[in-house]
């Protein structure tokens, strides 16, 4: 019998794989989060690009004792499948946790373990999303958010944020001329990648708005427990658990190599949320969620979190010091009260995609404001991630920066 010998590279020549891809893949959303990640580990500049946690803050040897614990006593659970909504130890600890930091513990159907806050944001947007369907987001917004909620064809519409937040004024005014979203997504605590909170008394009025109106609020907490001071206003989701969905993760506080997170919302939702769940990874990895635990239960994420405010809260002073000595005349900054990055908004006609090629050969990079707005506005801002730079080589970066952009100024002038 003929063996066909022909390689894959003969087999597939001619044909155009991209063309038979489902037309939700052919949403604008571009390289997106990769072109970010890929300068992760660069080590040849001074990047302020990635909102990446400090390596500094992560645990050391306590989870290789952990995890020797686990392992040496039999219990086959952390090595194994695990339920969908989470293994029931790691659930109550997240759960008893939210009890204490938000004053109300989600019920048994209310509340999920996840694999990270981004994979929260697909299970919401395949739970709900039809394409057309619209979702209002913060102008400007999590990337990952936009990739997520385009990739199954929604209409994202930007909502006007300012020092305060987002303007829940402007909500309404989206209201009134898009129609009822399905979805509201916001970060209301040090905003990636604006930087700054939302104030007390437009928390509830975003929460009444949703009442009235009947739509989902999305609250992203990925920075809320990284605030460089003892001021701590209420979640969303403790004003209004009927229409809002926390969605957290421990990418921040504990180790992105362990992708954690949760959900916690109306029953009916986290229901589907577990459903959609089920067929995308099944369940998050069970031994991840045992590690959080024990380490949790050991008060081990109350001294991180202290060690990693005091290490971000210094390098943000430190950006701030920078940015007042080096930047030209008519650039605006935001001045972070907690979380990774700072906005900073160039004069009209700089445009910070080009201004990025111009950085990276100074051995500096950051990331162009284009992406974080889901009608590609913001083209004369940026965002500055602080996060990851050594104390030592923010002030040179800045500096190497201020250089570029006065080197565009005079360009315009």
């Amino acid at each position: 019998m003929a063996i066909d010998q022909r390689t894959s590279e003969d087999t597939s020549r001619g044909v155009d794989w991209t063309a038979l891809f489902a037309a939700r893949t052919r949403a604008d959303v571009g390289p997106g989060l990769a072109s970010i990640l890929a300068l992760a580990n660069a080590t040849d500049l001074i990047s302020f690009s990635g909102g990446f946690p400090d390596p500094a803050t992560f645990p050391g040897a306590v989870l290789a004792e952990i995890l020797a614990e686990i392992v040496a006593s039999g219990d086959s659970t952390a090595l194994q499948y695990g339920p969908t909504r989470g293994l029931p130890g790691p659930r109550a600890f997240v759960a008893d946790r939210l009890a204490v930091r938000e004053d109300r513990r989600p019920a048994e159907n209310e509340f999920a373990i996840t694999s990270g806050a981004i994979e929260a944001l697909e299970l919401l947007a395949k739970s709900f999303l039809d394409p057309g369907d619209l979702v209002l987001v913060e102008a400007p917004t999590y990337l990952g958010a936009i990739m997520a909620f385009r990739s199954f064809q929604a209409n994202v519409v930007g909502v006007p944020m300012d020092e305060d937040g987002l303007d829940v004024a402007g909500v309404g005014a989206a209201l009134d001329r898009h129609g009822r979203p399905k979805l509201l997504y916001t970060i209301p605590d040090h905003q990636n990648p604006a930087g700054v909170s939302l104030a007390d008394d437009r928390r509830q009025a975003l929460v009444d708005l949703a009442r009235r109106h009947g739509f989902l609020i999305v609250e992203d907490v990925a920075y809320r427990e990284l605030g460089f001071t003892d001021q701590r206003p209420q979640s969303l989701w403790t004003l209004g658990p009927d229409v809002v969905v926390q969605s957290g993760t421990f990418s921040k506080t504990f180790i992105p190599g362990v992708r954690l997170g949760w959900a916690a919302g109306p029953a009916p939702v986290v229901e589907q949320m577990v459903l959609a769940k089920q067929n995308t990874d099944q369940c998050a990895g069970a031994l991840g969620q045992r590690l959080l635990e024990e380490y949790g239960r050991r008060g081990g994420l109350e001294e991180q979190a202290e060690r990693a405010r005091h290490l971000y809260g210094r390098r943000a002073a430190l950006l701030m010091e920078a940015m007042s000595a080096h930047m030209p005349d008519g650039v605006r900054w935001t001045r972070p009260r907690g979380g990774f990055f700072s906005w900073v908004t160039l004069p009209t006609g700089i445009d910070t995609v080009e201004l990025a090629r111009s950085a990276l050969e100074q051995r500096v990079a950051f990331v162009p404001g284009r992406p974080f707005f889901a009608d590609q506005s913001g083209r004369n801002m940026l965002r500055l991630a602080f996060s990851r730079v050594g104390d030592d080589d923010i002030d040179e970066g800045v500096r190497r920066l201020a250089e570029v952009v006065a080197g565009a100024l005079r360009d315009e002038r």
